[in-house]
C-alpha cells in the first residue's frame, strides 16, 4: 500500500500557488512556466490557508466559454472551493478515489492548515504502475520457487 508521504518524497519539495486576488492571467503565466495544470491558492491575510484550486479546467469553463477577461478577472472569483484535500498518511487508494468521486485532478496535500504538497493523477497512476510491478515480480519469484 501506497501512502500520500512516499509520492512528495519522489516529487520537488517546491509547491507553486497563486492568491485569490492575483488575475487568471498571473496565474496561466506561472502555470505555463511551471509546466503544471493546476495552482493551489493560498490566501496570505489567512495565515497561508489553501481556500481553493485553479485549474486549466477552470480557465477553460469559466473564462473563455463565459466570455471573460483573464486579465480583468481574479483567481479567487473561479476558483474551485470548497478545497478537497487529503494528508499525508492517507493511502494513494484515498486519493484515487476522491478523484474520480469528484471528477478532480490535483489534491493539495495538506499537514494541518499547512500546504505541503499536491498530488495529481499522473503521480496516482506512476505508483499505482510501480506497486503493481513490485506485486508481479513477487507473485513470480513465488511461482518459480513453488516450482522448484
Amino acid at each position: 500500500m501506497c501512502y500520500v508521504r512516499q509520492v512528495l518524497q519522489g516529487k520537488p519539495a517546491e509547491v507553486w500557488t497563486i492568491g485569490p486576488r492575483d488575475t487568471v492571467y498571473k496565474a496561466l503565466e506561472l502555470m505555463a512556466e511551471k509546466n503544471v495544470g493546476a495552482l493551489p491558492v493560498v490566501d496570505a491575510d489567512a495565515s497561508g490557508k489553501v481556500v481553493g484550486m485553479f485549474s486549466e479546467r477552470d480557465y477553460a469553463r469559466k473564462v473563455i466559454l463565459k466570455d471573460k477577461s483573464s486579465r480583468a478577472t481574479s483567481v479567487g472569483e473561479l476558483m474551485s472551493q470548497p478545497v478537497v484535500g487529503v494528508g499525508p498518511d492517507d493511502t494513494l487508494e484515498t486519493c484515487m478515489e476522491l478523484m474520480t468521486v469528484r471528477h478532480i485532478r490535483h489534491l493539495p496535500v495538506l499537514e494541518g492548515d499547512q500546504l505541503i504538497g499536491v498530488v495529481t493523477i499522473r503521480d496516482a497512476v506512476k505508483a499505482t504502475i510501480a506497486e503493481q510491478r513490485v506485486l508481479i515480480r513477487d507473485l513470480e519469484n513465488y511461482v518459480i520457487g513453488a516450482r522448484s
